[in-house]
This record gives structure tokens, C-alpha cells and sequence, in this order.
């Protein structure tokens, strides 16, 4: 069979993605907006559940089909109604986007003096939550004959400096073991490495006169900030058929940023 663009549609899947109703030029808005472009049924899953059901209405808008649910990544209940909800709405899961993760909010402190409590919070959402996401929906991939899975790792994670780069590169490490431990079931697990993109949280992170600008425009191939769109054509390679025999991986979208062999 030749490749075909048909190859990179979503009709008839159904994915979820999570911390896709926060701040408004979100990653993950843009995410919910781009499979839903690619004809997927999507449920938008926030914390803030307004913003969740106010994404989804827009993708409604435009002529698509979503839902928006409320969700704590940190709580097993909570991710497992999330599932529930999906399964209800459009008859199961085929894409899980584990997007949802602190990162404006998270404890910038030494690994001396950051709090156990921030440590814990700090795991709890950005890698215990992709676990849980991901263990909430595996059933239904299984039962449909397969499935996707991507993690929303980050440049800042190689190398680690920090809480938040130590929690995205243990996500990396729950990546390769949710391919290696589910490929024979048809469920892919890669990952998106974003660098630094203008979205309102990034923006909030690295203002435009901070000095970390200049150093990115140094220190990147290309340009040193992207959009949240500029991310969407990865993901929607790791969801598609186009992207069925990619696994285990973490993918740079970064302007040649971190540059890995």
C-alpha cells in the first residue's frame, strides 16, 4: 500500500486531552483544536472545568464534536471518570494527550531547600497523572484494537535543572516503558519535547524582555520561539496512522534547541 495524506485523518477516534481548558493560548487548546480539525471527537479535560467546556464548544462551533470534563490528573476516581465520560460520549478511546502538568506553578527552588510537600505536588500531577491517565484509558484502546499515547515531556528536561525538568524526564522514562509494555497490545507511547513556546503560560514563565530570549536566539538553529500551532503537526503525526510504527520516543519541536543524536 503507497502513503496516502488520508493517512494523517482522525475520523471515527476519539481523544482525550487533559489540561486543554486552562489559560487561554494554551498548548493544549491548541492540541484539542488541531485533532479536532483532523476529524477527531475530543474531550477537552481541565482542572478548570468552565475552561475545558468553553474549548469544547468552540471545536462544536467550527462543526466538531467534544466534550468538556473537569479532572484532577493527581486523583485515580477523577481520571477514571474522565474515562468513563469519553466512553459515554463517543464510545470509547483511541488518543490520550497527557498535556496537564504544573509549570508556572511550580517550585523554581534548589533541589536543597524545595519543600517535600512541592516535590510531591510537583510529581504527583506531572507524572502520576500521566500514569493514571494512561492506565484509565488502556482498557478501551485495547478493546478497540489499539491506540495512542503522547506525553508532554519539555526541552527544560535535558538536562534536568530543576523540579520541573526532573519530573518531565521521569516522564520520559513512564514513555519508553508504557511502549515497550503495551506495543504488542497496538498502543504507541511517544512524546513531544516542546522548547520555548509563546503560549500565555510560557509567555507568563519567560516574558519577552526576560534575558533566557537572547540566550535561546544563540543558542537554537532556527527561531527561538514557537507558537503553540507549531506543535500540532507532531502530535497529529504520533496520532495518526502516518505515525503507527513511531514508539517509545521523545521528539524536539524547538527550533533545533536540544540537539540529540
Amino acid at each position: 500500500m503507497t502513503f496516502q495524506l488520508d493517512q494523517f485523518r482522525l475520523d471515527g477516534k476519539v481523544a482525550v486531552v487533559t489540561g486543554a481548558g486552562g489559560r487561554g493560548n494554551s498548548i493544549g487548546r491548541a492540541y484539542a483544536l488541531g485533532l479536532a480539525a483532523a476529524g477527531a471527537a475530543v474531550v477537552v479535560a481541565d482542572l478548570n472545568e468552565a475552561g475545558a467546556i468553553a474549548v469544547a464548544d468552540e471545536i462544536r462551533a467550527s462543526g466538531g464534536r467534544a466534550i468538556g470534563v473537569g479532572v484532577d490528573v493527581a486523583d485515580e476516581r477523577a481520571t477514571l471518570a474522565m474515562a468513563s465520560a469519553a466512553t459515554q460520549a463517543f464510545g470509547g478511546i483511541d488518543i490520550l494527550v497527557n498535556n496537564a502538568a504544573l509549570m508556572v506553578d511550580i517550585s523554581y527552588d534548589s533541589c536543597e531547600t524545595v519543600s517535600l510537600d512541592a516535590w510531591n505536588r510537583a510529581f504527583a500531577v506531572n507524572l502520576n497523572g500521566a500514569l493514571l491517565c494512561s492506565r484509565a484509558v488502556i482498557p478501551s484502546m485495547r478493546a478497540r484494537g489499539g491506540g495512542r499515547i503522547v506525553n508532554q515531556t519539555s526541552g527544560g528536561a535535558f538536562p534536568a535543572t530543576g523540579l520541573y525538568g526532573i519530573t518531565k524526564l521521569a516522564l520520559v522514562g513512564l514513555t519508553t516503558s508504557l511502549a515497550k509494555q503495551f506495543g504488542k497490545d497496538a498502543i504507541t507511547c511517544n512524546a513531544i519535547a516542546p522548547g520555548n513556546v509563546t503560549s500565555d503560560a510560557g509567555k507568563a514563565l519567560v516574558p519577552d524582555d526576560s534575558p533566557f530570549i537572547k540566550f535561546l536566539e544563540m543558542a537554537c538553529a532556527t527561531h527561538a520561539r514557537g507558537t503553540p500551532d507549531e506543535l500540532v503537526g507532531t502530535l497529529l503525526l504520533l496520532c495518526s496512522p502516518a505515525g503507527e510504527w513511531i514508539t517509545g520516543q521523545t521528539i524536539h519541536v524547538d527550533g533545533g534547541w536540544v540537539l540529540r543524536p
